[in-house]
């Protein structure tokens, strides 16, 4: 008798997060994966969305797909939501209606950055920028659809060794032999993406039902953008880099940024019986 392999479908296969899935991936090969990136699936599209879970009929989706320019989407605000909302409401829409699990990875903007503990998954929510607010509202359109099984997963400060991010940036500026300034004054938590992605396999092939709803997963501990630079720097070029640390009124940008994003991971471990290393650790 045959056994039924589980298909996951991944999609913003291109980006960041979506290729830490595709290199965790290798060590499922049990599973099976599908990886869609923008080009493959439109999930603004919701026609595109349906015949596509109808082609390839997975049994989870991994909502990685994202508007994702910050400062950008402050002036494109109608193409923040229509990706951010209107895409996470299509794929939820489509995921219901032929049983499909879902998780869907959203962000620490949805907070003001005003707390001074790690925010917790019931803390209330105030985005200050439009990318935030759109993220909020991908989250609030998946919890209005009510799937039987889905993860809502924010995160933040994103980074690995591939991609444009925050990392490889300050490799750069490094290797170029620049100055480098870094915020020493906006507190959080680097999340490297393979760790991410790990965690989301884990879920999703051995999470239940009974667990859904919206956790919170970045690396352990909290620093500044600049001690995190300073880590950085410190292992890749020990000896020749100049760094600077400087006040946010110092580095102005289009879109406010939080000023305190640590998110509290402790309702993910205990549901998930994972513990999550130290930022430190995976730099």
């Amino acid at each position: 008798m045959s056994v039924t392999r589980l298909k996951i479908l991944v999609t913003g296969a291109s980006g960041q997060l979506g290729m830490a899935l595709q290199e965790e991936s290798m060590s499922h090969t049990s599973v099976d994966f599908i990886f869609a990136s923008r080009s493959d699936l439109d999930i603004v599209n919701h026609n595109n969305i349906k015949d596509y879970l109808d082609l390839h009929k997975p049994i989870f989706v991994i909502n990685t797909a994202a508007y994702t320019a910050v400062d950008k989407a402050e002036s494109e605000q109608e193409r923040a939501f229509l990706i951010n909302e209107v895409g996470a409401k299509n794929i939820a829409l489509a995921c219901k209606k032929r049983n499909i699990g879902l998780i869907h990875i959203s962000t620490d903007y949805v907070f003001d950055g005003e707390a001074i503990v790690a925010y917790k998954e019931t803390d209330a929510v105030n985005p200050l920028t439009v990318y935030g607010r759109s993220k909020l509202a991908g989250e609030r359109a998946i919890q209005k659809i009510a799937l039987s099984h889905y993860y809502i997963i924010r995160t933040s400060w994103l980074f690995s060794k591939k991609g444009h991010n925050f990392y490889n940036t300050m490799l750069r500026l490094a290797n170029e032999g620049k100055d480098i300034s870094v915020v020493n004054d906006q507190w959080g938590s680097p999340t490297r993406a393979e760790e991410l992605a790990s965690a989301i396999l884990h879920i999703a092939i051995t999470g239940e039902a009974s667990q859904s709803g919206v956790y919170h997963y970045t690396g352990g501990g909290e620093c500044t953008w600049y001690a995190f630079a300073k880590a950085i720097l410190e292992k890749n070029y020990p000896d020749h880099y100049s760094l600077r640390p400087v006040m946010t009124s110092e580095y102005p940008t289009v879109a406010k940024r939080p000023r305190y994003s640590v998110l509290c991971t402790a309702n993910f471990e205990k549901t998930f019986g994972l513990n999550i290393m130290d930022w430190t650790t995976v730099v």
